[in-house]
């Protein structure tokens, strides 16, 4: 038996994914190093482990993100726009737009009815409205960056940024908690700039029903319901799988494919 894998590295954390068939058999999620081929082979590495597979029984695999190019076992590359389409389609196969936030970009992808990509923007030539925004800002905070998204819920009067931009943002907070202004406040503050920073990206694919978010930023509770609010609709949550491993879903996706003889052309 040959089974199909994706292998997804990023700036801030590295994802493999192993299927048989249209079925998840192995996930492997750790924290990106210095060299992406490094990274590679410790997301894989945990993803056989964690699916009691060996490398050998890996028919294909497609790399994705980043650093893709640095992956030493894939047998092809796709881009993370295709990817993440891909994973995003698996995930929830009535979507129509996808918002991705990575580690240092954020992506909106509109799809037709076939889920194929019908168009998309990116922010990668600035650190706001990515998670590495919100890691930095985590990190002034003194807080986890997965509890982030809670102080939203317990914030009364959330701050407001002259910017968005992630040095002059980090100054204000710096400030703001000098000044004693709750963290609740601060936090909610923060989450809501990085909405607002995304919508932007989302209007401009013209967003339609139905919307889903992939990346870890997805399980930010503040940031997803702020966007909700600016975009009037609710966005679908993926269930079926950590949003996190969309693109390394999607690479597997196209893996699966090439296993069953069968490849659609993508972005």
């Amino acid at each position: 038996m040959k089974f199909a894998a994706g292998c997804d590295v990023g700036s801030l954390t590295s994802k493999a994914i192993i299927m048989d068939g249209n079925r998840i058999v192995g996930t492997g999620i750790v924290k990106s190093k210095a060299k992406p081929e490094l990274s590679a082979e410790a997301a894989m590495n945990a993803a056989l482990s964690n699916g009691g597979i060996t490398m050998e029984q890996i028919g294909y695999c497609v790399g994705t993100g980043y650093g893709r190019e640095k992956i030493p076992f894939v047998d092809e590359t796709k881009s993370e726009i295709a990817c993440h389409a891909k994973g995003a389609r698996w995930l929830a196969p009535s979507v129509k737009t996808v918002i991705d936030i990575g580690g240092q970009d954020c992506k909106a992808i509109k799809l037709d009815n076939n889920g194929n990509v019908e168009n998309f923007v990116t922010n990668d030539k600035c650190a706001s409205g990515t998670g590495r925004f919100l890691e930095v800002m985590a990190d002034v905070l003194d807080v986890d960056i997965n509890e982030l998204g809670n102080l939203s819920a317990r914030a009364r009067s959330p701050i407001t940024f002259a910017s968005t931009c992630t040095v002059w943002a980090q100054a204000d907070v710096i400030k703001y908690i000098n000044s004693g202004v709750p963290i609740e406040d601060i936090g909610a503050g923060i989450n809501n700039a990085m909405a607002k920073r995304v919508a932007i990206l989302a209007s401009a694919v013209r967003a339609e029903k139905e919307v889903v978010m992939t990346g870890g930023v997805a399980k930010n509770r503040g940031v997803v319901s702020t966007l909700e609010k600016i975009l009037g609709y609710r966005i679908r949550k993926i269930r079926r799988a950590d949003p996190q491993l969309a693109g390394a879903i999607g690479a597997a996706v196209f893996s699966l494919e090439k296993l069953n003889g069968y490849q659609k052309e993508a972005v």
